[in-house]
């Protein structure tokens, strides 16, 4: 070929090929061939009848993020060669353990068959009862809910904790019944099980696929005709409600906003109500899921803000947003601030990495304005962190975090909970750490969370759960069947529940049991503070508050691990749980010996008695001004004595 016919072959080939590098496209974007170079523009929705808010709710693993990538694909909101599993779990973690964690949003453009352009707005939610707060969040920023039961496992305790949610929210329901491509899938029997225990019309539920598209189209044609319109006027004051905030380290906070009242343009002064800090925003736009920027949001409208705010914590979640004049004066009733309900120390393996562990805590704080923390001192364990946590898998998700993220390696103290100790004077003390337990003389009573645990179990396995149950010193409080599964549903000691509950739960039910709690209110009982005492020297960090009925079983069961996993020493090392000044449990760890009689061949027996006497008031010096020392990993296996 010629050189003219190489430069004619490369021209037709460069024609063809239609993409284009635009500054208002982030390298994350990516222009689908099929579709024009310039990204569209977003136009100004001012039309609320042509807006839908939902957000989708599920037990965990009924398919919520699945269904959502399929509404984003059949959309074209997401090119198919950009599309991944999950796309809205944007942690890493989120992406290995197969949970969500923080409810995400997307904006979808759909055009119905009635010819018409609608604006969806979804919002993926978790499924585990331990972001039970991220769920009731967004709740309140949308009209309407998709309810994804899997029609293979039917009515979970999750999925009744999430629809109660909406319905407590006034959303209305959509039922839509998941993965029917799979053999074991029962509809008929999951939609009268949805109509039995959560009291909602299930005869037209959608029948889906979340994994096959099969029932996407129906989907979203019932969010179009059956989920209400927002409800709003552009002429009133700007009144927008802060939904959420995360930090990120080249737009500072990001403002999650949902808009109930009037307009909000690029530059407008906004005034946070709560705190009254005014504040010009830089950036508007929406996600899609990538952030686009857009001209203003209106009524109706969930989109982000970035005004160069520093700190999460001056955007309080549920705060209402204003212009700086000319601004509402009715602010929006918020949410309840979000009450970490398990404590424990986080405290680096190697102590010169504290100052590491401080940064990544404070990091980690502004990305979750759930997870509180305070400096603490330990004896045996040094400088760290009391944090707070909604559940045990709150606190793995954080440690993960800190320990992938930052490459910090920690150990971590034995999760308590928050207990009421009331003093004789009439003064109400709350006790985060075991080891700060005030002297019981001057303690009237203590008082521990309680919880309402709900456990859906099939029938052959409900002997063993209600054993489990009165076990950890619960009360039964109703018992009722859905088919051929029960509902149990007892009042709980929360202290009982996060060591191991779950894990028990799930042993004894094979897998099959699914649970939910939620916080009742504090209770009397007859709690006591055990210590662990090793050579007569209280270690603060495996102490813990325990029932008097259970304190000798407890204790025994510690101080016979902490045998096995303290080295021995050329000391005699007695090991002891106490309660107050009484010793309830105790091993004795035997000493390490030289045999100092080895050169003495024969002769005198006086001559070996005085070198063992000799040896023995070394070991009683020894004793006496010797320090212990506990590895790491005797620490870190008896804190797992639960498990």
């Amino acid at each position: 070929m010629t050189r003219a016919g190489r430069l004619h072959g490369n021209y037709k080939r460069f024609e063809t090929m239609r993409f284009v590098t635009l500054n208002a496209i982030s390298d994350r974007d990516t222009i689908p061939l099929d579709r024009p170079c310039i990204p569209p523009h977003i136009p100004v929705m001012t039309d609320l009848s042509h807006i839908r808010n939902f957000s989708i709710v599920a037990h965990i693993d009924h398919g919520k993020s699945t269904l959502a990538d399929r509404l984003i694909q059949s959309t074209n909101t997401v090119a198919d060669r950009d599309m991944k599993a999950q796309l809205l779990d944007s942690m890493d973690i989120e992406r290995e353990r197969g949970i969500t964690i923080k409810a995400n949003t997307v904006r979808i453009d759909y055009k119905a068959d009635n010819g018409k352009d609608y604006v969806l707005n979804l919002i993926d939610t978790p499924g585990h009862v331990d972001f039970a707060y991220e769920v009731s969040r967004s709740m309140r920023a949308v009209e309407g809910s998709l309810l994804v039961v899997d029609s293979t496992q039917g009515v979970e305790a999750q999925t009744l904790a999430n629809v109660y949610q909406a319905i407590d929210a006034d959303h209305e329901i959509v039922p839509v019944l998941n993965k029917i491509d799979l053999p074991a899938a029962e509809c008929d029997r999951v939609a009268e099980q949805i109509e039995d225990v959560i009291g909602i019309d299930a005869s037209g539920a959608i029948q889906v696929s979340a994994k096959t598209g099969i029932g996407i189209k129906e989907t979203l044609e019932a969010i179009v005709n059956l989920l209400p319109a927002p409800k709003g006027d552009r002429d009133k004051p700007l009144k927008a409600m802060l939904v959420d905030s995360w930090y990120d380290s080249y737009l500072g906070v990001i403002v999650l906003v949902r808009i109930i009242d009037g307009t909000m343009k690029k530059n407008d002064k906004v005034k946070f109500m709560s705190n009254g800090t005014i504040h010009g925003i830089d950036k508007i736009g929406v996600f899609r899921p990538q952030m686009q920027d857009v001209d203003e949001l209106g009524p109706g409208e969930i989109g982000f803000i970035t005004a160069s705010i520093k700190q999460v914590r001056d955007t309080r979640v549920g705060d209402t947003i204003t212009s700086e004049r000319k601004g509402t004066e009715d602010a929006l009733d918020g949410f309840k601030p979000a009450q970490p309900v398990v404590f424990c120390g986080l405290f680096p393996v190697d102590s010169s990495e504290f100052e590491d562990l401080r940064d990544a805590i404070e990091k980690l704080a502004l990305n979750d304005a759930s997870f509180s923390n305070e400096m603490e001192t330990s004896a045996a364990l040094g400088f760290g962190f009391r944090c707070g946590f909604l559940g045990l898998l709150h606190l793995e998700v954080i440690r993960d975090r800190i320990e992938r993220e930052y490459n910090i390696e920690l150990i971590t103290t034995a999760p308590s909970v928050v207990y009421h100790v009331y003093m004789r004077d009439g003064e109400m003390i709350e006790l985060h750490n075991p080891a700060d337990m005030p002297d019981l003389t001057h303690v009237d009573h203590l008082e521990e969370p309680r919880i309402k645990a709900t456990i859906l179990v099939p029938d052959e396995y409900l002997g063993d759960v209600l054993k489990l149950c009165q076990d950890r010193r619960g009360v039964q409080q109703d018992l009722t069947y859905a088919g051929s599964r029960a509902m149990v549903v007892y009042d709980l000691p929360l202290n009982e529940v996060v060591f191991d509950f779950y894990d028990r739960l799930k042993s004894v039910t094979k897998g099959y049991a699914s649970f939910d709690y939620q916080m009742t209110g504090y209770q009397t009982d007859n709690l006591v503070k055990m210590s662990v005492l090793v050579n007569d020297e209280p270690v603060d960090a495996l102490s813990m508050m325990v029932h008097r009925d259970r304190a000798e079983l407890r204790g025994r069961a510690m101080v016979e691990k902490l045998k096995d996993l303290i080295p021995r020493h050329m000391f005699k090392i007695p090991i002891q749980a106490a309660i107050g000044g009484k010793v309830i449990a105790r091993e004795t760890l035997s000493a390490l010996r030289k045999d100092v009689t080895a050169k003495c061949y024969g002769g005198d027996a006086t001559r070996k008695r005085k070198l063992l006497d000799k040896q023995k008031a070394g070991k009683k010096k020894m004793r006496q001004f010797g320090k212990v020392d506990i590895p790491q990993e005797a620490f870190i296996s008896a804190l797992k004595m639960d498990g």
